[in-house]
């Protein structure tokens, strides 16, 4: 090291003490005038300072202190003397500097001296820090309106005080100022004396070391060089190393290497980590240099991971294709959609990721080209998605669209000019809209398998390469310098390749950046493998999603269409979507909520479209029935079994078809060939059975249904039979029975919305109940249907229909209830459990109605009565047949009983004519024996219809109600016996 440069000095011609030399006088710069003033307030300087200049002899010292007196109380002045005396001499100095001092610095007494003196002369103005005769006031203040002669003497006069004081002032103080530049020269000369025995000390030292120890510092001079020159040897060649490290690896970068390029920088980056570069200027940009070639090694794993992961354009262009052809022969059960990754193929992906993964590793970039991948991975599925719907929708939208399927808004949809994309796809049948669902169906696959491989394949490695985190070497996996046992990992001989990859020099760096040694604890590395499964099961949520919010975007465009579809069309787009919601969510192991819900939303919509279509279906046709019995097609007894039976397809019923041969058509008007007869079922009397007035009517009923009730056989074809029993059937009640069925199927097809089925089929049942009873007993019929009048036949086949439904609504709740929760059963068997009484109560009150037209045919004949008996007191009466009382009542009642007996069950038409046997006993009885008969020929009439009329009473299928062994038994033949002392057998 070069040595310090000499302090200056001046010629040896200042040495001399003379104060008229020049050189002497000039004091060297730096000097130390700036001391003087403590060194002069210092009473007892130090003896070597004042050895060098002071003038004034050293103090003496201090005298013992003398013993210290045996009580504090006994000390006195001559206890301090020689203290005193020691101290008297430098004290007498300080005080007279004190005294100098304060003098100096003292105001003077009288008012003539000193500057207070000239403070008060002159005034306060001029002495101003801010003074300005340019100022306007200043000048004003300082120089009055006056004459100019006057005032310029006063100012001369000030100045001059002024002067003089400064004078004065400067006169008493220049003997301290001379005593303090003698001082200041003397100390130079000391100074000036010293630096020349430095100088001479020097040139001694320089001698001596010459000549004893010359040798010996040129042997340690040349060793230095020799150890500089090693040095500068070992600093070329790194100089070397490095610039054709760097040149490699521009080479190897824009050749792709990474795996070598981040060799290179690992070893570069360890040189700079060891400050091995350090000082070079030359290299002063290497660590810019390392991160630009870093990023480009990262730039171009990415690149080259993404275009590995990401299933290629060409393959998923191919694929479209191939389902563009095969569009024709596609089947619409959303079945053939199994898209499989070859072993091959898996193969080849992982031999493709491995090295990329390994070097990516290395870099710690692993998440975030991941979160790359995830990104492009949706762009790309996107991207297909929307070419698939590009390409496929032209060849869909030019085949001819099924009539039947297609909605008056969809029609005109596909009628109209330069149509937006969401036109075009709400334009599709639900035969090419499934088409197009399928083939985004095996794009969305090809996408998320491949993803899912991906997936695979890293946590793999991740999983393979934890032994790269323990220092002990005991975990059985990669390791640098070793292989991987493969008794723990068998995958088909991969792991050797990773082992092979991973496996470098013992001395390069760890994979994770060559930074081990920064990561001191586990943790730190088991939170980046954490990170990188976790981006890697990201990638395959996030392209779910997507895949999801792509699906339910085309299915939202549709919205509109898909409730008014036929339960068909719209179970095979549910089903295609729960397909694709289950493959999805088995590649993702996340639940797609967004595509459920909006799935379970539309088919909710598909529910209450139905039900509303259905609602105001069996509305309008309820209000068009003429109640007039059909016959049952095949389909509709089939569906009766099907309800029945105990072994109902859970999965889901059979849909009826309903071909062009059926005679149930799908508007609800039935196209079976009916009789040919009346509406109108009166007796040949004209005493019409009606409810709605007695007027007499004209019985015109058909051959056909005489022959019929003679035989008392009810065809099959012309009933329904449900549990063993038949039931007569009309139009509205089949249609309900089949709006039941269908009801049934959409509950066994969307199992999750059985709960809202439920809710419907309550509801049609309680608006099938309310609006038959208005149309029935409550005559609603005229005037919605055209009847003149509701018949007893009307009244049979409404209680048929009711009796039906009410048999058939346990069997519906037995096969709706199959999907409900047992918690939600409660409260919709409840329901049920009121309609069915509902319906029940109304069969009741037909069946009293019944009984009531029967009880007010009977009172209008007996009223007549009184009219014919006055008849039958003539002498001349020889008529030997019953009255016209007798035989109305034995016609209306037989008329009855041949009607009800037809449609009705036998166990309701015994309970009618239970009642109507009562009500006959009880009113003929008591109107027979308040009539006045006295004739003989009066009695033999009487005795005749009473006989009469308990002949037909034995015919009536009444349940026995009394004691006796006599059928039907009861007042009147009580009557018969007490008034004329006979009975009639059966």
């Amino acid at each position: 090291m070069a040595s310090r440069p000499p302090l200056r000095t001046v010629s040896a011609a200042s040495s001399s003490h003379s104060t008229d030399s020049p050189t002497a006088a000039a004091a060297p710069p730096g000097g130390v005038p700036q001391s003087i003033t403590a060194l002069l307030n210092n009473p007892l300087p130090s003896a070597s300072s004042a050895s060098y200049w002071l003038p004034w002899p050293p103090p003496t010292s201090l005298p013992d202190a003398p013993p210290a007196p045996s009580h504090p109380c006994d000390l006195s002045r001559a206890d301090f003397a020689p203290y005193l005396a020691a101290v008297a001499d430098p004290f007498s100095r300080f005080a007279d500097i004190r005294l100098h001092t304060t003098a100096e610095l003292a105001t003077p007494s009288s008012p003539s001296s000193g500057l207070a003196a000239c403070l008060r002369e002159v005034p306060a103005l001029f002495f101003k820090e801010d003074f300005a005769l340019e100022d306007g006031a200043t000048f004003e203040s300082a120089c009055p309106l006056a004459d100019g002669a006057a005032l310029q003497e006063r100012l001369g006069q000030q100045l001059d005080v002024v002067e003089a004081h400064l004078v004065q002032e400067i006169a008493r103080r220049s003997a301290s100022f001379y005593e303090a530049q003698g001082r200041l020269r003397g100390l130079d000369g000391e100074i000036v004396s010293a630096v020349g025995r430095i100088r001479d000390l020097r040139e001694v030292v320089r001698v001596l070391t010459g000549d004893l120890v010359g040798d010996a510092q040129q042997v340690q001079d040349l060793n230095a060089t020799r150890s500089n020159l090693v040095a500068l040897q070992e600093k070329l060649t790194i100089i070397l190393y490095v610039s054709q490290a760097l040149t490699a690896l521009r080479l190897l970068v824009l050749a792709a290497d990474c795996a070598g390029a981040l060799d290179v920088i690992d070893d570069l980056q360890n040189l700079l980590d060891t400050d091995e570069l350090a000082g070079l200027y030359c290299f002063r940009h290497i660590r810019d240099q390392l991160g630009t070639s870093l990023d480009s090694v990262n730039s171009i794993l990415s690149a080259e991971f993404v275009r590995a992961a990401v299933p290629d354009g060409k393959t998923v262009d191919a694929m479209i294709s191939s389902t563009v052809k095969r569009r024709t022969s596609m089947p619409l059960n959303g079945t053939e959609h199994e898209v499989s990754v070859d072993e091959e193929e898996s193969f080849i992906l992982r031999d493709r990721l491995l090295p990329l993964i390994i070097c990516l590793l290395r870099t710690d970039k692993v998440p975030a080209v991941l979160r790359i991948y995830r990104d492009t991975l949706i762009t790309v599925m996107k991207a297909s998605i929307k070419s698939t719907v590009a390409e496929m929708l032209p060849v869909l939208i030019s085949r001819p669209i099924d009539s039947d399927s297609v909605t008056g808004e969809r029609a005109a949809d596909s009628d109209a000019g330069g149509q937006s994309l969401a036109n075009k796809l709400r334009s599709l049948s639900s035969e090419g809209f499934v088409q197009l669902l399928s083939a985004i169906f095996r794009i969305v696959q090809v996408h998320l398998l491949q993803a899912a491989e991906v997936k695979k394949i890293v946590q793999w490695i991740m999983r393979n390469l934890d032994g790269n985190i323990h220092t002990d070497g005991t975990n059985p996996v990669v390791q640098h310098g070793r292989t991987v046992d493969t008794s723990q990992e068998n995958d088909n001989g991969v792991t050797s390749r990773v082992s092979s990859t991973v496996t470098r020099s013992p001395t390069k760096l760890s994979l994770f950046q060559g930074k081990a040694n920064d990561m001191s604890s586990t943790n730190s590395i088991k939170n980046v493998r954490a990170d990188v499964l976790r981006e890697s099961t990201e990638a395959v949520f996030a392209a779910c999603d997507a895949a999801h919010g792509r699906w339910a975007k085309l299915l939202g465009v549709r919205a509109a269409l898909h409730p008014k579809l036929r339960l068909q069309e719209f179970l095979i787009i549910y089903n295609i979507t729960e397909e694709f919601i289950a493959a999805t969510e088995k590649i993702g192991g996340r639940l797609g909520y967004n595509i459920r819900g909006i799935l379970q939303q539309q088919s909710k919509q598909f529910v209450d479209h139905q039900h509303t279509v259905r609602m105001a279906k069996i509305k309008a046709v309820l209000d068009q029935e003429t109640w007039v019995a059909v016959d049952v097609p095949e389909e509709f007894q089939a569906i009766v079994l099907s309800l029945s039976s105990t072994d109902f397809p859970v999965n889901g019923m059979e849909i009826p078809s309903t071909d062009s041969n059926s005679k149930f058509s799908e508007d609800g008007i039935s196209t079976a060939q009916e009789p040919s007869y009346s509406t109108e079922n009166s007796v040949d009397n004209g005493n019409a059975t009606s409810v709605t007035g007695h007027e007499n009517r004209a019985e015109s009923t058909s051959p056909q249904i005489e022959n019929s009730v003679a035989g008392h056989v009810k065809s099959m074809s012309q009933t329904i039979v449900l549990g063993g029993v038949g039931y007569h059937m009309v139009n509205c009640g089949l249609i309900l029975l089949k709006m039941l069925s269908e009801y049934v199927d959409i509950s066994k097809c969307l199992p999750s919305l059985s709960f809202e089925v439920v809710q419907r089929v309550v509801e049609i049942l309680k608006l099938f109940n309310t609006r038959t009873c208005q149309l029935v007993l409550g005559a609603g019929a005229m005037q919605v249907s055209g009847l003149k009048s509701i018949t007893s036949k009307h009244l049979a086949l409404a209680s048929q229909i009711i009796s039906f439904i009410h048999s058939l609504i346990p069997d519906i709740r037995r096969v709706l209830f199959m999907k409900i929760p047992e918690a939600r059963k409660q409260l919709l068997m409840s329901e049920l459990d009121r309609v069915n009484q509902d319906y029940k109560v109304h069969r009741d009150e037909i069946h009293t109605k019944l009984v009531q037209i029967m009880r007010e045919r009977l009172l209008a004949n007996l009223r007549k009565l009184p009219q014919i008996v006055e008849s039958w007191n003539g002498p001349d009466d020889n008529d030997l047949q019953p009255s016209l009382f007798a035989k109305a009542v034995t016609k209306e009642v037989t008329y009855l009983h041949r009607i009800l007996s037809q449609i009705l069950l036998e166990v309701d038409v015994q309970a009618i004519f239970r009642q109507v046997v009562q009500i006959f006993h009880s009113h003929i009885t008591e109107a027979f024996s308040k009539l006045d008969v006295n004739s003989p020929q009066a009695k033999n009439r009487l005795c005749r219809d009473v006989q009469h009329i308990l002949v037909c009473i034995r015919k009536l299928p009444a349940q026995n109600f009394s004691a006796e062994t006599v059928r039907n038994y009861g007042l009147l033949d009580e009557f018969l016996a007490e008034k004329f002392g006979t009975k009639v057998d059966e």
